[in-house]
């Protein structure tokens, strides 16, 4: 008869036995080799361990019983919801509006335009020298730079000549009548729909001033007129991107990606803007090279993920690999009820992986700087884009080794779920992923074999 420590033996080597063999499943099927090679190696040694204490019962229970008691406490605080130092509300009352003639496209986007160039660094003679070396590299789709193409290249110039023909559809006639709207199911319809046409994920937010650009800058004819800052409600659309596709950074597989995903998002949001409208109400969409608005601010305070290190939004479910696109209106809506912190900005303060592999070091190893009058992460924006001209991708390295950028499967909605718990699980996992995954990634001297993924 199977003594009742046998059997609490048995029960541990399948559980653990299991869980290692679907992480190596699940590695294999994602072409995480090494990860798959080191979880079979913990299968099997699993295995022996565990197969010493059910095959010689009675040998060394006060160890075995010692192993089963450890592991049991281990997971019970590994369940444990506690985080001493709870992150501080940002003070955002005398945030100062980003001017997106500031950005680094804007930037890059006036060496074609003299007398734009003249004004702004008159304005801002600061940036003059660096800018000059900027503007003096390959723009993207010239044949000097790293990822350069013949016959892909062209593909993500198309995508953006698209976007930018898409520009006037992001707003448009307004129904003559005004409806009377039922403002839950106007929700749900704009939810089920965004969602129907590929978004992943919505959310709904008034618009406070910070939440705008001061002034429009991307394109010469409406660069330095004011935003229009009237609408009252702001919708979040977030679009994922391919992980195989993300995890190829910084080669052109990324730009191919965002370019893909941007025209996604454009189409999503244009359409529900247009959806509103008919309903008598005003609605303007935001997207690539057509914003008024900044996303990431409005998607992390409506509550569908968090900031990370690397300055990117940080999706609660797929991390940074996501795109986003916005659409104001003066429909009045309530806010989205944002659900638990998965603690993101925490296992952003201790891991900072996207630091250690950022080509440009663009990415601070330190708290988060402060700028306009608040503390928030950020990037040095001209060493980031300074870099993106030289390879001619939109690099992607820190969303590709974030260790958010997993697709959703179990063991890593799992993995998720046991990080929001408390710091020490974020550091087994953080210890855990860089294991499994490495801690720094080799960059790529050339574009892979297989450049677009399906």
């Amino acid at each position: 008869m199977i003594s009742l420590l046998t059997l609490i033996n048995i029960v541990f080597f399948s559980g653990l036995s299991l869980f290692f063999l679907v992480l190596s499943l699940s590695s294999f099927f994602e072409k995480e080799i090494r990860a798959a090679w080191i979880s079979l190696g913990f299968l099997t040694i699993n295995g022996l361990f565990w197969g010493f204490f059910i095959l010689t019962p009675g040998f060394a229970i006060g160890f075995n019983l010692l192993v089963f008691s450890g592991i049991t406490l281990f997971g019970l605080i590994s369940l444990v919801g506690f985080f001493p130092k709870e992150k501080l509300p940002i003070d955002l009352s005398r945030a100062i509006q980003y001017d997106e003639r500031d950005n680094m496209f804007s930037r890059n986007n006036i060496q074609h335009h003299p007398e734009l160039m003249d004004i702004y660094y008159k304005q801002h003679p600061e940036n003059l020298s660096l800018d000059q070396q900027i503007h003096n590299k390959p723009d993207f789709g010239d044949k000097k730079q790293v990822f350069h193409d013949e016959y892909t290249t062209p593909c993500y110039l198309a995508a953006f000549e698209y976007l930018e023909q898409t520009i006037p559809l992001s707003d448009g006639m307004i129904a003559p009548e005004k409806k009377q709207v039922d403002t839950k199911k106007m929700v749900a319809a704009l939810s089920d729909m965004i969602c129907f046409y590929g978004g992943c994920d919505v959310g709904f937010i008034p618009l406070k001033p910070h939440h705008y650009y001061s002034h429009r800058g991307r394109h010469a004819e409406s660069w330095g007129d004011k935003t229009d800052q009237t609408h009252k409600t702001a919708i979040v659309i977030v679009v994922p991107m391919r992980v195989p596709m993300l995890k190829q950074g910084p080669t052109s597989s990324v730009i191919q990606e965002s370019a893909q995903k941007y025209v996604e998002a454009a189409k999503i949001s244009n359409i529900a803007a247009a959806y509103i409208r008919q309903f008598g109400f005003r609605a303007r969409a935001h997207n690539d090279a057509n914003y008024e608005t900044l996303c990431v601010p409005l998607a992390v305070e409506s509550g569908l993920g968090e900031l990370g290190r690397m300055g990117l939004f940080m999706h609660k479910t797929h991390g940074p690999c996501v795109r986003l696109a916005i659409v104001t209106t003066d429909m009045e809506f309530p806010a989205s009820i944002p659900g638990p912190s998965l603690h993101m900005e925490n296992f952003c303060r201790i891991c900072k992986k996207c630091a250690d592999n950022c080509p440009s070091s663009s990415i601070t190893h330190g708290d988060e700087p402060k700028s306009r009058n608040f503390r928030h992460w950020s990037i040095d924006q001209e060493k980031c884009f300074s870099y993106w001209k030289t390879i001619g991708s939109d690099c992607g390295m820190c969303i590709s080794v974030c260790p958010y950028t997993k697709p959703d499967t179990l063991i890593h909605k799992w993995v998720r779920f046991y990080i929001s718990r408390n710091p020490l699980n974020q550091r087994i996992a953080l210890f855990m992923d860089d294991l499994l995954y490495g801690r720094i990634k080799k960059i790529p001297r050339k574009n892979p074999d297989k450049l677009f993924y399906l």
